[in-house]
């Protein structure tokens, strides 16, 4: 309940303030302030970090049928909602959410051509589907009218995130426009950092943090969505994050409720356009019902076959129908599939068996293969029931590191990837035809997934950057966790120390329709599900860890949330599965291959000294230039001196030394001593002053005009030089910065400076005197 404390009525454009205090199902106390006035209506929560939440509505975007901007911080997200009068035939709902981050919001302009936002980042793309999966499951199975979601990030203060912000403003744009929505939800971020939790942690925190979990549940503590990875992270540790998070969700749950509440506006009530009778539905059931039961209990049944066999029975089901009207032709389509979903589902708890004959908790057949292709740095092959799975590896110079944009860098705060990994699901792969330049969002959800589970056992500092790609090949459920799986097979081929083998599986649930509760006798948790699992289930939780502990988990469910044990029961399940399929795994490879394949790529160094480097690189990079395309071996600079050299293999990288010691190779080269004085021989007038050398094979050198003579000289012909001439002139070593000799003759035109330096006598000054003629 919530009990309004106070109310006062403030200036003339009727501005109040309403103090509530609510208390939520454990008995904590969360205080909320709520502000109304003509322009809108706004209500504001602490956070338990001590942030606040504020939610308002009604004064931006108002031809929409809801708005919201929501801020945390100074991170501000509007988001709004549109939907179609017109019903849609489509059979899931039809919802569209669109997540945009704005240059503008972090002070910057783009950086591509046209200076404006161009299409979608991965960033945008996984923000995107971080709040569909959260707001779908609420919506009722008979909403089909085209709905549109829409998050532009209208500010960021570099410390909150605005993906977790977006959910929330999304629960709220939602709750209060008029679709019935079965929500509000709410979202929090859990970080681990120094053993302590962190809610909704900032950037900076959340990279010491060796825990990022995303959480959204809804008023009574079900769980709709989880997104996060984790550096091995032990189950308890896992538990209590959602626990925690769970809670704190409750809190922006009662703002929204209370946002809502002031809105108020009425919700549409949906019409359903079902022509459908009980004659119908038993048609159907006379029809196909033994039928059905036998197809799922035929355990020799695959994929194809076993979708064959359906579509055959609907087939035949129909060509017996005497009234084939269109519209009874997709009403009776409809209730046999209802009906397939009903005896599938009813199987599990009648036979504790599957329809491919594994009992509840029994992995499908697993198969693995590495170093299938010997050019390959590292490859692996990976096959569990009919899901297959391609991965391989490939090494090069930290150069070639995925560089983020600028945007992307400054909200999500990564600047470059070291290690990445590709995730392809061709067509294929499903025995379909489609477009192959294209990487649609689940491409792009499955990668990051995968790469997630991995990441936590690549070492921080290998000298290499790892392209990881992965091409399914069949698929028939889990091919995100078959990536990991063969991903790991083909790190530890390739070399890479990695710390711990890591495997991933999907964990499904089968609940009782005819029971409103969760109890144990209600559901059925699955291990391993395949495509027809997850398609006619109730979850795919995917879990990836070491046999230790977790570092990857994504939980999508189809009913308006899930409750804590059976996320429990979830992960003690995979956590058994897990380690069973590593012990598989290991029977190929359990660690990573010491013996070094002939076209590894290798990496070293090399000092050039400061004053070789313009011979070192050439004109232009020209010498390194040359050595990259003939031996494909890339050299950059390392501070003053070193430079890296990253060659594909070993021959590659002796081709390229001989290359280098060519370059620098030269003649013997007399010792000078500072402040010796040497004859000069000049090879170039220039306006600037003239080239000189001190030895035949020395590289000409300039000696400015500043230094020729001790008048100001603004051309080295005013003194009468020539090309070929010979000058004194003193050493003084070389430039500390630039490498360069250091050389004058204007100091040797100093009286004092030259009797210091020449020791001048007698018979000398005799031997050169010049006789005198008198008159």
């Amino acid at each position: 309940m919530v009990l309004f404390r106070r109310s006062r009525l403030l200036n003339k454009r009727n501005l109040v303030f309403l103090h509530s205090k609510s208390h939520d199902k454990s008995g904590n106390k969360t205080h909320h302030k709520i502000v109304s006035d003509e322009a809108g209506k706004t209500v504001c929560t602490n956070l338990s970090n001590g942030v606040t939440l504020t939610l308002s509505s009604g004064k931006y975007a108002r031809f929409t049928n809801s708005s919201v901007i929501a801020t945390l911080g100074n991170t501000s997200v509007m988001t709004t909602v549109v939907r179609k009068d017109e019903s849609n035939d489509n059979s899931g709902v039809p919802l569209m959410v669109n997540y945009r981050q704005k240059a503008a919001a972090m002070g910057r302009i783009p950086t591509n051509f046209f200076r404006r936002e161009i299409g979608y980042t991965e960033h945008e793309i996984l923000t995107s589907r971080i709040i569909d999966r959260s707001l779908r499951p609420l919506f009722q199975p008979e909403y089909c009218y085209e709905t549109q979601i829409i998050c532009n990030l209208l500010a960021t203060d570099g410390i909150n995130d605005a993906d977790v912000l977006s959910i929330n403003a999304a629960s709220a744009a939602l709750s209060i426009s008029d679709i019935p929505w079965n929500g509000p939800i709410a979202a929090v971020r859990v970080g681990l950092i120094n053993e302590e939790y962190v809610v909704n942690p900032s950037k900076r925190e959340l990279q010491q943090s060796k825990l990022n979990l995303v959480l959204s549940c809804t008023s009574n503590n079900l769980i709709v969505m989880i997104e996060g990875s984790a550096d091995d992270i032990l189950m308890p540790e896992l538990l209590k994050a959602i626990k925690l998070g769970t809670k704190e969700c409750q809190k922006i749950i009662q703002s929204i409720i209370q946002l809502q509440g002031m809105i108020n506006k009425p919700k549409i009530k949906l019409v359903t356009d079902d022509k459908s009778n009980d004659n119908d539905e038993q048609f159907v059931k006379h029809f196909a019902k033994g039928k059905l039961h036998d197809i799922f209990t035929c355990y020799s049944h695959d994929k194809i076959s076993r979708d064959n066999a359906i579509t055959d029975l609907k087939n035949r089901m129909i060509e017996s129908m005497t009234n084939r009207d269109p519209q009874v032709v997709s009403n009776i389509t409809k209730i046999f599939y209802g009906f397939s979903k009903q005896v599938f589902r009813g199987l599990m708890f009648q036979t504790e068996k599957r329809c491919d004959g594994r009992t509840l908790n029994e992995l499908r057949k697993i198969q693995c293969q590495v170093n299938l292709f010997p050019p390959l740095h590292g490859s692996a092959f990976y096959q569990r029931g009919q899901t297959q799975v391609l991965c391989t590896v490939t090494l090069d110079s930290l150069e070639s590191s995925l560089k983020q944009d600028a945007i992307t860098m400054l909200t999500s705060g990564i600047k470059e990837k070291n290690f990445f990994l590709h995730y392809e699901f061709p067509p294929y792969a499903t025995n379909e035809t489609g477009i192959l330049t294209r990487v649609d969002r689940r491409e792009v959800g499955h990668g990051a997934l995968a790469e997630k589970g991995l990441r936590a056992v690549i070492p921080k500092d290998y000298p290499f950057t790892i392209r990881l790609t992965s091409e399914v090949l069949e698929s028939n459920g889990s091919s995100s966790m078959a990536t990991i799986c063969a991903g790991s097979l083909a790190l530890m081929d390739a070399g890479v120390p990695i710390s711990a083998p890591v495997a991933g599986v999907a964990m499904g649930l089968i609940s009782n329709p005819d029971s409103d509760s969760f109890d144990t006798q209600n559901f059925k948790i699955l291990t391993d599900i395949a495509g027809i699992e997850d398609y006619l289930g109730d979850m795919d939780f995917k879990i990836a860890g070491t046999k230790k502990g977790f570092t990857a988990f994504q939980l999508d469910v189809k009913l308006p949330g899930i409750p804590m044990q059976v996320v429990v029961k979830s992960l003690r399940g995979a956590h058994t599965a897990k380690n069973r399929i590593i012990n598989i795994m290991n029977e190929i490879i359990s660690s990573p291959t010491t013996n070094k394949k002939e076209n590894k790529p290798v990496i070293d160094t090399i000092d050039v000294p400061v004053h070789q480097r313009g011979k070192f690189l050439g004109i232009g990079g020209a010498n390194l230039k040359k050595i990259l395309y003939e031996t494909g071996v890339n050299i950059h600079s390392e501070g003053d001196e070193g430079f890296s050299i990253f060659a594909p293999n070993q021959t590659a990288m002796n081709q390229a030394k001989e290359m280098i010691s060519e370059i620098l190779e030269k003649a013997e080269e007399p010792t000078l001593t500072f402040g010796d004085i040497y004859t000069a021989k000049i090879t170039e007038i220039r306006e600037t002053g003239v080239m000189i050398t001190l030895y035949p094979t020395m590289v000409p050198t300039l000696l400015p005009n500043s230094q020729l003579d001790q008048r100001n000289v603004h051309h080295p012909s005013v003194l009468g030089l020539n090309v070929g001439d010979e000058i004194q002139v003193k050493y003084f070593g070389r430039d500390p910065v630039n490498g360069r000799i250091r050389l004058s003759r204007k100091v040797l035109q100093d009286p004092v400076t030259s009797v210091k330096n020449f020791n001048v006598t007698k018979e000398t000054l005799d031997a050169h005197k010049t006789p005198v003629h008198g008159p």
